[in-house]
């Protein structure tokens, strides 16, 4: 079907956005500035999307705010009659995001996670059972203003807010910790101690599911999706940009987990321990089950894990 595009709409307030970034740092979780410390390292800290409404695509009851594509989100808000509204993201990557919401009058963060580059956007209404008809579509170009925007920020696969019972425990938890290293340690070691895995909920669990972040904590309880957006939302409302994995423990087993970024050593592919001499790659959920033998090498192994998606 081809779209009508005069029904959608593209506005852009007249003054020129300031560009200033609220970034909340780890230590003091107070608001504060994008920058480096005195010490030459990288001033980072948790981003909390807002939609300001400064540039926005409109159509129908259907508002897209894309203000801050440089940080690596953008903000949707769907208030039509329709039991559910589509939206398709086709990234630099070539992947095929799908997000999906209720109708609200609250705003959504949807993760733009490809890197630089164009992003394809379509939105679509359900008009009943699994068929859905387009009301936008527009093309994106992004240019973050911070590589690590989009992993230090909540969305709506790992939503979590400055209130949040994950945020207070990652700073309890971390509060005599020297650096980065030690702040991973403590969330990682917790998480696996005190999470069990749901198996009843792993065959049971539906297709759109999202976790609950505050559900997880209070019923200390979930799959391998819950985790991940646990540890997810702990290490970057610490200010360690993290990035939530969604794909293959090897070809045929559907999985998440994360990757973290540490000022001295860069990227880390799937969630790590370290026994104070050597790192090792290692799965939240493996790890939480006591994992040993064929199970643990294997999630121990980054050739056996198949990236999909990254939220």
């Amino acid at each position: 079907m081809r779209l009508k595009w005069k029904d959608m709409t593209v506005k852009r307030k007249g003054r020129a956005r300031a560009g200033v970034i609220a970034w909340l740092l780890a230590a003091s979780l107070a608001l504060a500035g994008c920058g480096r410390d005195a010490g030459g390292g990288r001033a980072r800290g948790m981003i909390m999307p807002s939609a300001d409404g400064e540039e926005t695509l409109t159509a129908q009851d259907l508002v897209i705010d894309i203000s801050h594509l440089d940080l690596g989100y953008m903000m949707v808000c769907y208030t039509g009659e329709a039991s559910r509204l589509f939206v398709q993201l086709v990234g630099p990557d070539g992947e095929e995001y799908k997000y999906f919401l209720d109708p609200s009058p609250d705003y959504v963060t949807l993760p733009l996670t490809a890197g630089d580059g164009e992003y394809y956007l379509c939105a679509y209404e359900n008009v009943g059972g699994d068929q859905y008809s387009p009301i936008l579509a527009q093309m994106l170009q992004l240019q973050l203003s911070d590589e690590f925007a989009p992993f230090l920020c909540p969305n709506q696969y790992v939503d979590f807010t400055p209130d949040d019972q994950a945020v207070s425990l990652a700073k309890e938890l971390t509060e005599e910790t020297e650096d980065e290293l030690e702040q991973v340690g403590e969330i990682y070691h917790w998480v696996i101690r005190n999470i069990s895995y749901d198996y009843e909920k792993a065959v049971d669990v539906s297709p759109g599911y999202l976790p609950d972040i505050e559900e997880t904590l209070k019923i200390r309880t979930g799959i391998c999706f819950d985790f991940a957006a646990l540890m997810t939302a702990m290490l970057r409302s610490l200010g360690i940009p993290t990035k939530l994995n969604i794909g293959y423990l090897t070809e045929d087993v559907y999985h998440a987990w994360i990757s973290i970024y540490l000022e001295e050593t860069g990227w880390i592919d799937q969630i790590i321990l370290f026994d104070g001499k050597d790192w090792r790659m290692m799965d939240p959920t493996v790890a939480s089950s006591g994992g040993t033998g064929e199970v643990e090498e294997l999630a121990s192994d980054d050739a056996n894990y198949i990236v999909r998606y990254v939220r």
